[in-house]
C-alpha cells in the first residue's frame, strides 16, 4: 500500500492536542488590530478547539500522516 501524503495546508492551519482534539487559530488577527479591544486581541492569540465533529474527523485524516513509519 502506498504512503499517504500529509495535506500541508491543513498541517499549517490546525494542530492536534495531546488528547486528540483538533485545534485552530481564530480568524481576524492579521492586521488592523488597533480597532479591537485588548481583550479581543488577547483571546485571538490562543488556539481553540474545533467545533465540527465531522469536519474534525476529516482534518485528522489529512494531518495524521506526518512522521508515520511505513511499516505500520
Amino acid at each position: 500500500m502506498p504512503k499517504l501524503k500529509t495535506n500541508k495546508a491543513a498541517k499549517k492551519r490546525f494542530k492536534i492536542s495531546a488528547r486528540g482534539k483538533v485545534m485552530h487559530r481564530p480568524a481576524g488577527k492579521q492586521h488592523i488590530n488597533s480597532g479591537m479591544s485588548s481583550t479581543r486581541r488577547r483571546k485571538a492569540r490562543k488556539w481553540r478547539a474545533f467545533d465540527g465533529k465531522h469536519d474534525a474527523a476529516d482534518i485528522l485524516r489529512l494531518t495524521d500522516n506526518e512522521g508515520k513509519d511505513a511499516s505500520q
